[in-house]
């Protein structure tokens, strides 16, 4: 199957899934310093450069909302991610947006 094209999700209308209580599924991407300073709750964090070897560790019936610092690594995550049939979502913005638009 080809990876299709990626969907987007704004980080105001995460939150607002969140707040409404909608199970989301978000994987942030950014090294464990990044991390360290902040993330969604409930978010499952696995570096970028880990993607390959631990995809399996996500669930692949679920919508993958998937994050970083900018939405640049987040992009390349979704196409690793898509290429391997996950169904995924690009933040965009990642989390310097959700700073500014939902912090």
């Amino acid at each position: 199957m080809a990876f299709q094209p990626e969907k987007e999700i704004t980080p105001a209308e995460l939150a607002a899934r969140i707040k409404r209580g909608e199970p989301v599924h978000v994987l942030d991407v950014r090294e464990p310093l990044e991390w360290a300073e902040g993330h969604i709750p409930g978010a499952k964090h696995i570096p970028l450069g880990q993607l390959p070897e631990r995809h399996a560790e996500l669930d692949p019936d679920a919508e993958l909302i998937v994050v970083c610092r900018s939405g640049g690594r987040s992009s390349l995550a979704c196409e690793l991610l898509g290429e391997r049939g996950y169904n995924v979502v690009n933040m965009i913005g990642g989390m310097l947006a959700w700073e500014d638009d939902v912090e």
